[in-house]
């Protein structure tokens, strides 16, 4: 089958050689060749050779994660993935393991919001062997109804034990109300009203639906060569066949629901008060992502250095941990503010996280804050594709969010051209602490009965 091949010279920076002055160059490391294949079914094949160690990594990203998951079923789409390392119409899951176990190699399976990854890292010796087995747990799951009622009443155990966890309540409330009626709303894991509605009459559906090669993108990192990757994999890849796919709606809402803030209070006898706050946030796509990357670490992604950590734990010593995050998918996600602190102390603690946020749109940050941001940003970059598992799922993640291939060679230039005048811009534009939505799980007797949300 004919397939259309384009070479592109990807320039990767290493940790040893790279180095960035900011005023003036950035220097890269030697260029590594990835190579980029659309095949006849519409599968992305991205190539990337490190002779270093005898050891091949293959990476499946597949767009079916929990955002596809029908209404009244969330959970199908983690279940469905969780079912491929079930067996195959040929092999059983025991068999796979052994056979996988007997290589020294790993496989495995991962559910998100967006997609699904696959990934197998295998010796180079091993790898027919490897990919057989990675391919057809892919292409021929059997889906047997016993596993996957376990994995149900296993993923509902989970669930039960995650409600005696008063971090991942907060989290969970958050998603929830933030993106109510929306698909990132639901745990990828689905929840306990749902999982039990899932058949393997809807698995199969799902799987024939949304698992198909021109939905999907496979990287290939490590001690093959293209031709190798030409020669042995695309072949097998090829035989399986295009799908029609299903088209999807996904609402699209404001960044603010311009209601003022709320609040939602969940209560448990904890000494502790769990506190999640913020509002919708950003696409990966979205132009202004490596601006608000620099404001988001001046402000609460910067650890120790961060205003946040600096204010609520340095200068006042109320929480341990504070941090702020921007949550980016293929759609507008969320910011948020996360910290556990005293239930004493939880109204002080809101209360400055929001006049941070108003900190940060009301005056230009420092040039030692942006410029302290900016070098570690781009510093800390190479530490992405320090080993053929990053390669691979660095790779995918590139090419399924549309940044080019050359990404490598353009980030460090797009976080440098950060100003301060950036900063203000789109800490005005996404951060807002007069629309945010406060999830507080504490004890009510020691929280007091109000936060600055519910005045």
């Amino acid at each position: 089958m004919s397939r259309i091949i384009s070479r592109i010279i990807l320039f990767i920076f290493m940790p040893i050689i790279f180095r960035v002055i900011l005023a003036g160059s950035v220097h890269a490391s030697p260029m590594l060749p990835v190579e980029r294949m659309v095949l006849s079914n519409g599968l992305i094949v991205l190539v990337s050779e490190e002779h270093s160690l005898p050891f091949v990594t293959v990476r499946l990203l597949m767009e079916a994660g929990s955002r596809s998951d029908p209404p009244g079923q969330e959970g199908l789409a983690y279940i469905t993935a969780r079912g491929l390392l079930f067996g195959t119409t040929r092999l059983s899951a025991r068999e796979i393991n052994e056979n996988i176990d007997f290589m020294g190699a790993s496989l495995n399976v991962s559910p998100d919001k967006d997609y699904v990854t696959a990934a197998l890292r295998v010796l180079k010796k091993n790898l027919d062997r490897g990919f057989g087995l990675f391919i057809e747990a892919l292409m021929r799951p059997g889906f047997p109804e016993d596993e996957l009622k376990r994995e149900v009443e296993a993923t509902l155990g989970s669930i039960k034990s995650e409600e005696d966890d008063p971090g991942a309540v907060a989290d969970k409330a958050f998603e929830k109300h933030l993106f109510a009626g929306n698909p990132y709303g639901h745990p990828v894991e689905g929840t306990s009203e749902s999982l039990p509605r899932i058949t393997r009459e809807a698995v199969v559906r799902f799987y024939k639906e949304h698992y198909c090669p021109n939905k999907a993108i496979l990287a290939v990192a490590g001690d093959i060569t293209a031709q190798e990757v030409g020669e042995k994999i695309v072949p097998i890849l090829e035989t399986w066949e295009r799908g029609k796919g299903r088209t999807e709606t996904f609402p699209i809402f404001p960044a603010v629901d311009n209601a003022g803030p709320k609040t939602i209070r969940i209560d448990r006898p904890i000494t502790q008060a769990n506190i999640v706050m913020g509002n919708r946030g950003i696409s990966r796509a979205n132009p202004d992502f490596y601006a608000v990357a620099v404001m988001n670490y001046i402000l609460g992604g910067g650890g120790f250095s961060s205003r946040l950590m600096q204010e609520v734990r340095g200068k006042r010593g109320l929480a341990y941990s504070v941090s702020s995050a921007f949550e980016t998918y293929k759609y507008p996600g969320s910011f948020q503010i996360a910290l556990q602190t005293k239930s004493a102390s939880a109204e002080e603690a809101i209360s400055i996280g929001l006049k941070e946020m108003e900190r940060i749109q009301n005056k230009p940050v420092t040039e030692k804050e942006i410029e302290g941001a900016k070098k570690y940003l781009i510093g800390s970059f190479p530490m992405r594709l320090d080993t053929q598992e990053k390669v691979a799922n660095f790779l995918t993640q590139v090419e399924y969010y549309g940044l080019g291939l050359d990404y490598p060679l353009k980030y460090p230039s797009l976080i440098a051209s950060v100003t301060r005048e950036d900063v203000l811009r789109v800490a005005r534009a996404y951060l807002q602490p007069r629309e945010y939505l406060l999830v507080i799980v504490a004890n009510p007797e020691q929280t007091g009965p109000e936060s600055p949300a519910d005045r």
